[in-house]
């Protein structure tokens, strides 16, 4: 079991930074692959970024790679997404999801955060 709570959303300037926080309870949450998404209105929820159990390996979606940032701190049951470089077309609602396994496929994320608003304007 795994609850997860997004934080860190609000409004940017195009080409401003923003960083995500994701934090988890559980006693399992180091043994979970962790990943973020986003869905922003009209558009299909769709992958953003993920990370293996010991924060080594890393996959993005083609759209944020140079961008954005993944990472985990399991001592503080927490993860984030450091972006970079907005832009007006990243504006979603962005959500963490805990998975067994390292990738993008949605259905193999378990539990799922509530979400945190980011937009950015020009």
């Amino acid at each position: 079991q795994v609850q997860l709570v997004e934080s860190g959303g609000g409004l940017v300037q195009a080409g401003g930074s923003l960083r995500l926080s994701c934090a988890a309870s559980g006693r399992t949450f180091s043994n979970y692959a962790m990943g973020w998404f986003r869905q922003a209105p009209g558009k299909e929820r769709e992958f953003v970024a993920t990370i293996s159990w010991r924060g080594r390996t890393t996959y993005y979606a083609d759209s944020v790679k140079g961008r954005f940032t993944i990472s985990r701190d399991n001592a503080e049951n927490t993860v984030y997404l450091q972006m970079n470089s907005l832009k007006p077309e990243d504006t979603a609602v962005y959500y963490c999801a805990a998975t067994p396994f390292i990738g993008a496929t949605q259905s193999t994320y378990d539990y799922w955060g509530q979400g945190t608003q980011v937009t950015v304007s020009l």
